[in-house]
């Protein structure tokens, strides 16, 4: 979903473009090597990583609310389960605007908890299937209470100063890579790539396996 992209309408047009961009991409079907400044980007300042040393980090920037996030998510799992063991994945959740704040503070929740495992997948489901309002502390402490959390202890994470923390330096994060849609890919803090630049998300994917390489090898 593009940032400036959030209205119903203009929610749907996207969609219609996600699925003509499903259609194969010439450089793709030629094989051709990810075209710097076209299918990725590579930033002018490195942006700031977790990842120990040895690794290379990639950074997935997501949002619940996207069903581009949402469909991503079995594709992005398939990745990382055959990812080399050099690569260190990190979900980051993004805030485009201040609304976006609560969800963001929803997933570093879970991490806190160790529950990310058990519940990411189901905040989708909650948000995209069972067509559930996780937009406001209230209903998402609910929520997390449902799912057997402790909603006190949930609550008192929630509004905590390592949650702030985390979201604070999420949305720098994405401000470091300049993401203007998610879903989206960041590459060892140099390298950017999204669905809209290469095409598909499993494009995305391709070309991230290509962006690793370079970072392997120094470039």
């Amino acid at each position: 979903m593009q940032r400036r992209e959030f209205s119903q309408t203009a929610l749907s047009a996207f969609s219609t473009a996600a699925l003509a961009a499903t259609l194969p991409l010439s450089a793709q079907a030629q094989g051709k090597p990810p075209a710097e400044g076209s299918e990725y980007l590579a930033l002018d300042k490195p942006a700031a990583t977790e990842a120990a040393a040895g690794k290379i980090e990639v950074v997935e920037f997501f949002w619940y609310n996207c069903p581009h996030c949402n469909a991503f998510e079995p594709q992005l799992e398939a990745w990382i389960a055959k990812a080399p063991k050099d690569v260190a994945v990190r979900r980051v959740p993004v805030a485009f605007r201040p609304d976006f704040e609560p969800q963001q503070r929803l997933y570093y929740v879970l991490e806190a908890l160790g529950k990310v495992e058990a519940l990411h997948k189901k905040v989708f489901y909650a948000i995209h299937v069972e067509k559930q309002s996780l937009n406001t502390a209230e209903l998402i402490a609910a929520w997390a209470q449902k799912q057997g959390l402790d909603k006190a202890k949930f609550s008192e994470l929630y509004n905590s100063f390592p949650v702030n923390l985390k979201a604070r330096k999420a949305t720098q994060l994405q401000d470091a890579f300049k993401v203007d849609g998610v879903p989206a890919l960041g590459v060892a803090g140099r390298y950017y790539t999204s669905g809209s630049l290469a095409g598909t998300m499993e494009r995305a994917l391709t070309v991230t396996d290509y962006l690793i390489g370079l970072a392997r090898k120094g470039k």
